[in-house]
């Protein structure tokens, strides 16, 4: 694509954008009365605008049916979740069977890691990157606290080179190999938050396995976001929000995978519920866990229907839209756009005022670009955001901008562009 630096050549790729009419699907934030240039979806997607009707929908049922809505009405809620199942099996490359919505994030992470981080002898290790998500960091310390081991001793973490900021996959597998008879679990971010690095999870899972170990992936930022294969790549295990690409609103329900290859496997241990218990006897009441088959199995607490009802609108919208692989394209078009007018901006004034830290390959990103602040950063992000460009702070000096293809237009990022132009004249 040869991009232009005008409003014009913007306005005229979003005439010829075939997926431009889901941006009315939302509710965008206003700013000084008019639409913000929103570019915060890596953090908190935007609330579709059915998200309303489908949480009254149930409240109706729970004001005409009270109990008994489990099993009565339009969308019984025994069987709620299974509506849900079909359109995240398209967006992750599962079976639906190896998929069940549940939780939070980091609750599943814990869950999961009871079944598949089971240190013994030598292989006692967690392999990760270095710098992901805090909250991944905190799991995997106390996991392995947990089972009496010390993290210092038992978490591998892989740094990038020196004068480098994303890792090489020749180096991550690499690693993998190096301590291939210590490792029991790979536990690897889909993207990284901060640098928006997209990892080549199919190369991690396999590396994985031939030493031996397990291999689960977080997918926070890659869950609607890019295209996946988690079937396919063998990964043993994921999990991943519901509220950045997927728009299913703050503290949005979570989800697992879970290979169909460990459905029947009877050494993997769990923490039990009987939201896990299977259906077919569920209702009996009886002692000793039985779990049911398929992912299902790692249930543990009662569905929460509204939650489930937030996700269910957003899910509606990628059907309707498609799928990820239209929706990837277009991300790719808007990423690959605000790299250009910023690398426009650099040279005009003739320095790197901004340096994208983010792989400038598409195959290693998805829409999300971390961008480094030479001078005032902080005052930089603030400049936007009084002038209605809504991204993401990172310490010490980083602004992430995510153009999301369901809600972002090619306009949306020419403005934040010329907004952080007219910065650089302001601040000085």
């Amino acid at each position: 694509m040869n991009y232009q630096n005008n409003l014009e050549f913007a306005q005229q790729l979003d005439a010829e954008d075939e997926l431009k009419q889901y941006r009315d699907s939302f509710f965008i934030p206003q700013h000084n009365s008019q639409n913000a240039v929103y570019l915060c979806g890596n953090s908190l997607g935007l609330q579709p605008k059915s998200a309303g009707s489908y949480i009254q929908q149930q409240l109706r049922n729970w004001q005409q049916h009270a109990v008994e809505g489990w099993f009565q009405g339009d969308e019984p809620w025994l069987s709620y979740h299974k509506a849900l199942l079909n359109p995240l099996a398209g967006l992750l490359g599962a079976q639906p069977a190896e998929i069940t919505i549940m939780n939070s994030l980091t609750v599943n992470l814990h869950l999961l890691m009871v079944s598949f981080y089971k240190p013994a002898g030598k292989r006692i290790k967690i392999l990760m990157e270095a710098g992901a998500f805090p909250s991944d960091q905190y799991a995997v310390e106390s996991q392995v606290k947990f089972h009496g081991l010390d993290p210092v001793d038992s978490i591998i973490e892989i740094f990038p080179r020196e004068g480098e900021v994303t890792l090489r996959t020749e180096d991550i597998l690499s690693k993998i190999a190096e301590n291939a008879e210590e490792i029991a679990l790979v536990l690897f971010s889909g993207i990284n938050y901060y640098t928006g690095q997209l990892f080549n999870m199919p190369a991690i899972a396999n590396a994985a396995h031939e030493a031996g170990a397990y291999v689960g992936f977080d997918l926070a930022h890659a869950a609607g976001n890019v295209e996946l294969q988690l079937h396919n790549w063998g990964a043993d295990f994921a999990s991943w929000c519901s509220y950045k690409y997927m728009n299913s609103g703050p503290g949005g329900i979570s989800g697992i995978f879970v290979h169909e290859k460990h459905f029947n496997d009877d050494s993997l241990d769990r923490f039990a519920g009987w939201w896990g218990y299977r259906r077919d006897k569920q209702f009996l009441m009886a002692q000793g866990f039985e779990p049911e088959v398929g992912a299902q199995g790692w249930n543990v607490s009662t569905s929460p229907i509204i939650l489930m009802a937030m996700h269910k609108a957003s899910l509606d919208i990628f059907e309707q839209a498609g799928g990820i692989k239209l929706l990837r394209a277009k991300g790719d078009m808007l990423t690959g756009y605000l790299e250009f007018l910023i690398k426009e901006i650099n040279l005009k004034h003739g320095e790197d005022l901004f340096t994208i830290i983010t792989p400038s390959n598409q195959s290693e990103r998805g829409s999300q670009l971390s961008v480094v602040c030479k001078y005032r950063a902080k005052e930089t992000f603030n400049y936007l955001a009084d002038n209605g460009v809504i991204g993401d702070w990172r310490e010490p000096d980083v602004i992430r901008m995510s153009p999301v293809p369901l809600y972002n237009t090619f306009a949306d990022v020419y403005k934040a562009a010329a907004t952080l132009a007219q910065s650089v004249i302001d601040l000085k």
